[in-house]
C-alpha cells in the first residue's frame, strides 16, 4: 500500500482554484444584483444564472474526483475539534456549491421566467410558476449566498492560519506540488 500524498490530485487542485475564482464572481455579482433593481444591471442575471449552472456541474465533477484520489490526510497534532470544524466546513461548502444553483434554478422557474444558459439553450423549468414560492426561494437563496460568504471566509482564515501560523503544509497540499 503507497504512502499518503503530500499534495491533492493535481485536477483536485485546478478544480478547486477555479470553483474559487467562480464563486467569488458569483458572490460579487449577486451582491450587485441584489443592490440594484436597475435594467442596465441586467447582464449580471444573464451572467449569474449560467456561472451557477456551471459551478453546479463542476461542484459534480469535484465530488466524483474527491471521492476516487486519495487526500492528503490533516496533521496529527491537529486539535481534534479543529479536525472536525475542518470535515464540517468542507461539508458545507459542498452542499452550498450544489443547494445554491439548484435553488437559483428553482427560484427562477417559480417566478416563471427560463433559465437561459445562452442565446438559444435554455433549462427546462423544475417547479411551476408560483409568486409566494419564489418569495421564499429569492430569501433562501440570499440567506445561504450570505452563509456560502461566511463560510469562504472562515475556510479562506483557516487556510492563512495553517499556512502562516501552523506552518503545517495543509496550505501547500492545496497549492502546488507533486505526489
Amino acid at each position: 500500500m503507497s504512502a499518503q500524498p503530500n499534495h491533492f490530485a493535481p485536477l483536485a487542485r485546478l478544480l478547486h482554484w477555479l470553483m474559487a475564482l467562480l464563486i467569488l464572481a458569483m458572490l460579487f455579482i449577486g451582491a450587485g444584483m441584489a443592490a440594484s433593481v436597475s435594467e442596465r444591471h441586467e447582464w449580471l442575471l444573464h451572467l449569474h444564472k449560467p456561472l451557477g449552472i456551471a459551478i453546479l456541474l463542476l461542484a459534480v465533477v469535484r465530488l466524483f474526483v474527491r471521492f476516487s484520489t486519495r487526500q492528503p490526510p490533516l496533521p496529527a497534532d491537529l486539535p481534534a475539534w479543529q479536525a472536525l470544524a475542518a470535515k464540517a466546513s468542507h461539508g458545507l461548502l459542498y452542499a452550498l456549491m450544489l443547494i445554491l444553483p439548484l435553488l437559483g434554478w428553482a427560484m427562477i422557474s417559480a417566478a416563471g421566467d427560463p433559465v437561459m444558459l445562452s442565446n438559444s439553450l435554455q433549462l427546462p423549468a423544475i417547479l411551476p410558476a408560483d409568486a409566494a414560492l419564489f418569495a421564499l426561494l429569492r430569501k433562501a437563496h440570499g440567506f445561504l449566498a450570505y452563509l456560502l460568504f461566511l463560510t469562504v471566509l472562515l475556510h479562506l482564515a483557516a487556510a492563512l492560519f495553517h499556512g502562516w501560523v501552523r506552518r503545517d503544509g495543509v496550505l501547500q497540499s492545496m497549492l502546488r506540488g507533486r505526489d
